[in-house]
């Protein structure tokens, strides 16, 4: 049984996509800040507690799988944060923090799980439609997850001589409590639900799209 490791996997869409692949025949390596699962799960590989901006904690995770003697066919990387902030008023070092989850996150995954990685593989990792064009208040969220981009673009052009691909899924708004709590008027229907997140990262792990090499893939429902 392949296996793929979901970062983030406690989260709304992270808890999708990890029942999605499991449903179609994955052995899921969920990883996540949190130390225990918030929601039930059958099919459980559960390595919590672990901080993703923690290079040294995330390569002893890795150390930890290799001495198992796991590979993987996959890695989706969803961990990552949101600051809705006007630039002017709001504090400095929220880029920072921003960069730290979408950014640094995101390397330490890919840096130290990419030795695991088979041939074939795929990685996937999170952007953000807002990358393009950031709107008002959106502007360190924006530039963290247009770096989330373009690491992945370098990263797929070292990766490419090993048979592994990587891609970027870039939504727009994503269906979640928390959104509709903060935009109680809008019509959800127009949303990204998670479950197409999760349906189109099974797509991209899959052979089906082995032609799918480097891109952004842009995810916007009718926003």
């Amino acid at each position: 049984m392949a296996s793929v490791l979901v970062t983030g996997a406690c989260g709304i869409v992270g808890a999708v996509v990890w029942e999605t692949l499991v449903r179609k025949g994955y052995h899921v390596i969920g990883v996540d800040l949190a130390d225990s699962l918030p929601f039930e799960n059958t099919s459980v590989d559960f390595r919590g507690g672990l901080d993703l901006t923690s290079e040294e904690a995330v390569q002893t995770l890795s150390d930890t799988l290799k001495a198992e003697g796991r590979t993987l066919a996959g890695l989706v990387n969803i961990a990552g944060g949101f600051v809705w902030e006007e630039m002017l008023s709001g504090p400095a070092d929220t880029w920072s923090r921003m960069f730290q989850m979408n950014v640094m996150t995101t390397l330490n995954s890919c840096r130290a799980f990419a030795p695991l990685l088979e041939n074939p593989a795929s990685v996937i990792n999170i952007g953000a439609a807002a990358a393009d064009k950031a709107g008002l208040g959106m502007g360190a969220y924006a530039a963290s997850k247009a770096g989330v981009i373009k690491l992945s673009e370098a990263l797929n052009e070292e990766l490419r001589g090993q048979g592994v691909r990587v891609n970027v899924i870039s939504p727009t708004i994503v269906d979640t409590p928390t959104n509709r709590a903060d935009m109680p008027d809008a019509d959800f229907t127009d949303w990204v639900a998670p479950s197409q997140i999760a349906e189109l990262a099974a797509f991209l792990l899959s052979d089906k799209s082995s032609a799918i090499n480097g891109e952004n893939v842009r995810i916007k429902g009718n926003v």
